[in-house]
Parts: C-alpha cells; sequence; structure tokens
C-alpha cells in the first residue's frame, strides 16, 4: 500500500538505544511451508451487490506436524458491524476515523458449510474476531498428507471504505474468499483483517471462474484464459496504447446481453484480487527482458479522468525493468494496474500481478512513482512473501527504498516530500538528490522501532513515517556502508533464495551475509532502534 501523507513539519527527533537482534538462522534444506491449491466460482450480481460462490481447497501439509485444526480467515466479516477489529481500529485512529462517515452498507460472509474429504465439519468463529473461523479436522492430517476442504459463501460486498467494496457499479473484489491462515515454523498466524495492518497467506494456485454482466471490464490475478476475452482486451488496448488521444471502448466478444464466465489461472501467489467496471480504457502491451522472456501489459483507467494515465503502460514497463534490474527478474507472466475510486489514504494497493491505483489527481512524477510503488510490492510482497502485519518493513519500507530510487533516478522527486523539494536540490545528481532527501527525512521525529508490528502504531503519521519512511533512511544507511553495488549483490542473492518463499528479518540477513560476505549485526540491530539514526 502507498500511504498518502505530506510532511509539514520537520523537528530533530531524540536518539534511542539499540537493542540486541537476533542471530540470523541460516536457510537450510529443513525449511517448509504448506501449500493451497484453490478453485473457486464466484458471480457477482450487480443488482445486489453480492458475490455467491463455491470454493474448493486441497491443502497440503508439508510441516513436521500433526495438524488437528486450520485456521480459516473470512475477511469480508471484518466489515460486519461496529463490533470487529476493522471498526475498533478505525474508531481509534484519527487519522482513519473519518472512513467511519463512508460507510452506507456493511458487508459479510455467509453461507458458509464446510466439508472436509466430503465430511461435513464445524468451523468455530474466534470469541473476540469473527473473521476468524477454527475449522476442525474430522481426522488429523498428518505430516505429507492433503486433504480437501469445500464451502458455499455468499458475500454482501460493503461500500468502499476499505480494500473490499464497491462504488455504485464499480468493484473491487479483495481479500474476498476463505483462506487458510499461514502455518509455518513460529507456529499459527491467524489475524483480523485491518486497515492499518496487511496481510500473510500460504502460496499456492489458483483456478477462479467469475461471471457477471457481460459488459464489465475486469482486471484479475493471473492469466485470464477464457480466449475470445483476452483477444478482445489485446486488440483493443494494443490500439489504445498506440493511440492513446482517442482511445476505444470495451465492447464484450458476443453481443450477449446477459452474463459471461471469465476464467483465470495463477500459479505461485498467495492471493487473488480482481476488479470490475463498465467504465475502463484499456491499454495493453508487452515487455521482453533480457532473458529473452515476454509478459503481458495492461493497463485499466477510467475516461475523462487524469490525463497520466495515457502513460501508464510506460510506467508500469519501466518499474518492472527497474525492479527486475536491482532484485531479480519478474517472474510472473503478466502485470496490471487498474484505476480506482480516490481513497482518503492510501495512493494504492497491491495485489499479485495487479495493483489498484487510487490517486486521480497526481502529477506525472507522482503517479509513475504510486505505480512503481505499487508494482514493486510483486517482489516486496508477492514473491517474497513476508508476514506484513508483524514485519510491515520488509515489504513496504524496502520496497520505498526502491521507490525512492526510480522516483529520484527519473525525476528528482520524492513521493514524501513531494512538492516540498527545493529546485537547487534538483539539479544534484541522482545519488546526491537521494543523500539529501535521506538527510531530511532523517530528522523527522520518529518514536517507534522500525520492528514495530503494523497494528502496535498508535497513529497512521508514525506507521507511515516509521514503516516507510525510517526502514528507506535504514537501508540507504546500510548501502551506503556496503556500498550500491554489494546491496544490489545481497539483494539478488536474497530474492534468489526466498523467491515464493515466506522470510522472516534473520532470513534476509543470512542472504545479505553470505552473499556480501559482510557481517551484518550492526545494521539489523538498528531495526530496533527508537528515534532516528
Amino acid at each position: 500500500m502507498k500511504i498518502v501523507f505530506r510532511l509539514l513539519i520537520l523537528s530533530l527527533a531524540l536518539h534511542g538505544s539499540p537493542l540486541m537482534a537476533r542471530s540470523p538462522k541460516l536457510a537450510t534444506s529443513t525449511y517448509w511451508q504448506q501449500e493451497v491449491r484453490y478453485d473457486i466460482r464466484v458471480t457477482l450480481d450487480d443488482a445486489v451487490h453480492t458475490l455467491k460462490g463455491f470454493e474448493t481447497m486441497v491443502y497440503s501439509n508439508n510441516s513436521p506436524d500433526t495438524l488437528h485444526y486450520i485456521y480459516i480467515h473470512c475477511w469480508p466479516n471484518a466489515y460486519k458491524d461496529n463490533n470487529t477489529a476493522l471498526y475498533r481500529q478505525l474508531s481509534q485512529l484519527e487519522e482513519r476515523r473519518n472512513k467511519l462517515k463512508k460507510i452506507k452498507e456493511n458487508g459479510y460472509i455467509d453461507q458458509l458449510a464446510f466439508t472436509v474429504d466430503g465430511v461435513k465439519t464445524s468451523a468455530e468463529a474466534d470469541s473476540q474476531n469473527t473473521d476468524i473461523l477454527k475449522l476442525r479436522l474430522p481426522a488429523a492430517l498428518a505430516p505429507g498428507k492433503s486433504l480437501t476442504i469445500a464451502t458455499p459463501f455468499l458475500v454482501k460486498i460493503p461500500s468502499y471504505f476499505s480494500r473490499m467494496g464497491h462504488e455504485g457499479k464499480s468493484y473491487m473484489i479483495t481479500q474476498w474468499y476463505p483462506k487458510p491462515a499461514v502455518y509455518d515454523n513460529k507456529g499459527w498466524h491467524p489475524m483480523p483483517y485491518l486497515d492499518q495492518g496487511e496481510f500473510y497467506s500460504e502460496f499456492g494456485s489458483f483456478d477462479v471462474h467469475i461471471t457477471l454482466p457481460s459488459g464489465y471490464v475486469v482486471g484479475a490475478t493471473g492469466q485470464l484464459l477464457t480466449s475470445s476475452e483476452l483477444d478482445t482486451y489485446k486488440r483493443i488496448g494494443a490500439a489504445n496504447h498506440i493511440k492513446p488521444s482517442s482511445p476505444a471502448s470495451y465492447k464484450p466478444p458476443t453481443q450477449d446481453a446477459g452474463a459471461k464466465t471469465l476464467d483465470y489461472h495463477a500459479d505461485n501467489v498467495h492471493d487473488f484480487a480482481w476488479f470490475a467496471d463498465k467504465d475502463l480504457i484499456i491499454q495493453y502491451d508487452t515487455l521482453q527482458f533480457a532473458s529473452g522472456r515476454t509478459i503481458d501489459v495492461f493497463s485499466y483507467y477510467r475516461p475523462g479522468g487524469n490525463k497520466e494515465w495515457a502513460n501508464s503502460i510506460s510506467f508500469i514497463k519501466d518499474a518492472v525493468l527497474h525492479y527486475s534490474d536491482w532484485i531479480g527478474e519478474y517472474a510472473y507472466p503478466v502485470v496490471s494496474a487498474v484505476e480506482g475510486p480516490g481513497n482518503i489514504s492510501s495512493g494504492g494497493m497491491e495485489y499479485p500481478m495487479i495493483t489498484l491505483i487510487t490517486s486521480p489527481k497526481a502529477s506525472r512524477p507522482e503517479l509513475d512513482g504510486v505505480i512503481a510503488h505499487e508494482v514493486g510490492h510483486n517482489w516486496f510482497y508477492g514473491m517474497l512473501g513476508s508476514n506484513e502485519r508483524e514485519h510491515p518493513w520488509m515489504d513496504e519500507g524496502i520496497n520505498t527504498f526502491y521507490e525512492f530510487r526510480y522516483e529520484a533516478e527519473k525525476y528528482r522527486y520524492n513521493g514524501i516530500l513531494g512538492d516540498m523539494i527545493p529546485d537547487r536540490l534538483k539539479k544534484l545528481s541522482a545519488d546526491d538528490f537521494l543523500a539529501s532527501i535521506y538527510n531530511v527525512i532523517n530528522q523527522l521525529r520518529t518514536t517507534e522501532p522500525i520492528a514495530t508490528p503494523a497494528a502496535d502504531f498508535p497513529s497512521e503519521m508514525d506507521y507511515g513515517l516509521v514503516i516507510y519512511a525510517k526502514t528507506a533512511v535504514w537501508m540507504h544507511v546500510m548501502e551506503e556502508a556496503i556500498g550500491k553495488d554489494q546491496l544490489t549483490k545481497g539483494m539478488h542473492a536474497y530474492f534468489s533464495a526466498w523467491k515464493f518463499k515466506h522470510p522472516y528479518p534473520e532470513d534476509m540477513q543470512a542472504s545479505l551475509e553470505q552473499s556480501t560476505g559482510n557481517s551484518l549485526d550492526q545494521f539489523f540491530s538498528m531495526l530496533h532502534n527508537t528515534g532516528s539514526f
């Protein structure tokens, strides 16, 4: 997620004392992770804003432990009433309290009837969080074995004020289906849905079949397998990319005024999101890497809005190429960005292979930077699947470091300081510009350590300053000490070792140390510093 905030008051902070960091663990052959293979069939009823579906999950226990239950996240229930963790958090965080005023319709998930290998089983709601269920297994699941979980479901889509929702008949369908919590070598990780605080989910594959009225344009995680629809998107999108000044509108491949079903497939992802709107301009192009691989690139945006979206394909491709160079080649077959309704606290939100951008008034460098940030999450969240709730700096903060580099190299711009940057700084080289930016950011008053879990920050401003800005400063300090080439080498090694896995901070440290030959204890100890560096 790209937090929207501008720093109006710059003040010096008191320095805190570093704590000892944990010894890094080495990536070994003992590593394991669970796997989930999803098949979901869902129908959108845009008259009443509901999703009706049936889900089948094949859950593989790759752990050394025998499981007697599985935690299931049913996050649409976070929108159910004012007793949920989501509502409690919104009411407690002053900057997010205004979202409560936007709630016109609540949401929920209902009509669940779980079976495990065909046997009906019970699912108990957590006493504090109705969006967490504990699914009792009829028979123990031994190591190396799999089982099949199935259930129907009905989702009432809330009005759009957090991540999932609708604004009229524009749909943001995210965190919408029952999904197992992560079980890793630290145990179970059940968590309620929050606005400030993101996610942690198991890797696997998705086959998703979406039925909806035929006039909708859909952008989604994964590859669209419905050939007639894909051909239409590519044909219209390619023409619009070449001539964006007079874009063609989408028309269904057939003149059927009824419904259509779109089939999607995705591998090595831990989430599936989709967006539907009848009024979106499509752009399309391809991107070829130095390796020879070619991927599809799509953008979907609103006609008559921000004219900078005409350049969106170029922005997406540029971001993918830069991040691939800095960290490792983009591993998915498609990358997309879709323009959504404005969001009062977020400029965008990331999902595997697709990102939602909610910055309707963004300037060219701002829109390019937001797209780069959200596309960059395909590395830091998507392919490197860290626990965002417990260690938000591992995705948001490191990603912000690379966003800052991207913005500096292209525009001498910075997404946090925005228009406050003096013209004299814009005449500097990219490296000197960044050094000046980091010098300013490091003077900002921050109290919490970078290692603070997302839900523990007392305000959105504290969360943004520490997790985004302070982490970027931390990365810069480490880069200055070991050298840009060494950091790039280390990040490539980290990505190679932990792609499609669940790294923890100690895993990142071990990868960097093994690659660079440097002890980085002093830098990883800084994650526990209060104040600025």
